[in-house]
């Protein structure tokens, strides 16, 4: 494998500052792994003016290889500054040495025009990290998509972005998971989103479902407090929780008829990793247990819509006692 390629200065700056802080880690890691930790300098540009990366810049080092200068916060700085102080530092770069800057951009605070020109007058590459508009999301996803060899419709791309929410890196994540899941060349509608994306919401009640199912009452206590107090809905956790033990209960059923593991989750909607985990769960189960489970469920929907005297919370906590036993 030959090793990677390194301009000689970057900028990469937007006010998308997920994917700008995401590219610094990126950088820093892998200029560590190429140099060791005595090749990469970093800099805090809220604390270093321009004329002391400029120094660094033209300081001799005892380093081995390719030397690294990471910028931070380059947004803070004045365009004056950058350009006497910095900008002929730039022109005099040798071929050993990489300097990165990074600006998280915000109103006003942008990285100046004339570092912008500095990165570019020394051969190096200026990209922008913006965050789109939502009404922008689906089309941005056909085109990561593609990047990815993945070929998505443009109602699936909608779905995706409904599913997870407007975070172009939540979206990137589950883009990269449909290529791991279906493989390069693959064309991904509407069935294989719903089957293999999970809401944005549902995810943060898989850790409850989890404790439930794997009859843990104090983590499903916990976590059911936690997503109360966070604004979560009761009801709908109910109808959650109950759609997983009646999926569990259904592939147990299924092994217990004779069915073989790798086809008891035939026929039900849900990704193939999601079909091991229901696999894996049902073998562990008692289905007579799972039964008794989704009894209780049941009426804990009936008690979300008013037919329960007592409080909603006190017969969900009750209910979670009983079934994560």
């Amino acid at each position: 494998m030959s090793p990677p390629q390194f301009e000689p200065a970057y900028l990469v700056h937007g006010d998308d500052h997920g994917r700008v802080a995401e590219r610094r880690g990126r950088l820093a890691a892998l200029a560590a792994e190429v140099s060791g930790a005595g090749g990469v300098e970093t800099f805090d540009a809220s604390q270093s003016l321009p004329g002391e990366v400029a120094g660094a810049l033209g300081a001799m080092t005892f380093a081995i290889g390719r030397r690294f200068l990471i910028v931070d916060g380059c947004e803070s700085w004045k365009e004056k500054e950058v350009a006497e102080d910095l900008a002929p530092a730039m022109a005099a770069l040798d071929g050993e040495t990489t300097v990165a800057f990074f600006a998280c951009e915000d109103g006003r605070r942008k990285a100046p025009s004339s570092l912008h020109d500095a990165v570019e007058a020394a051969g190096g590459r200026v990209s922008a990290e913006m965050t789109l508009k939502a009404r922008e999301l689906p089309r941005w996803a056909v085109g990561q998509a593609s990047g990815l060899g993945l070929e998505l419709d443009g109602a699936a791309a909608q779905l995706l972005v409904a599913q997870v929410g407007d975070r172009q890196q939540r979206i990137m994540r589950e883009l990269e998971k449909l290529a791991l899941e279906y493989g390069p060349g693959a064309a991904i509608g509407v069935e294989e989103v719903e089957a293999s994306v999970a809401d944005s919401s549902e995810l943060a009640v898989w850790a409850l479902v989890d404790a439930i199912v794997g009859h843990d009452p104090k983590a499903a206590t916990r976590t059911y407090l936690e997503l109360r107090s966070q604004g979560e809905d009761g009801p709908r956790l109910a109808g959650l929780m109950a759609r997983r033990v009646r999926e569990v209960l259904t592939i147990s059923e299924r092994l217990e008829a004779g069915v073989a593991p790798g086809e008891a989750a035939a026929g039900l909607r849900m990704s193939p990793y999601a079909a091991k985990r229901r696999v894996a769960e049902a073998r562990e189960a008692d289905a007579a247990g799972l039964r008794r489970a989704l009894e209780a469920m049941a009426r804990l929907e009936l008690a979300g819509r008013g037919a329960s005297r007592l409080d909603f919370d006190t017969v969900a906590l009750r209910t979670i006692a009983v079934v994560s036993s």
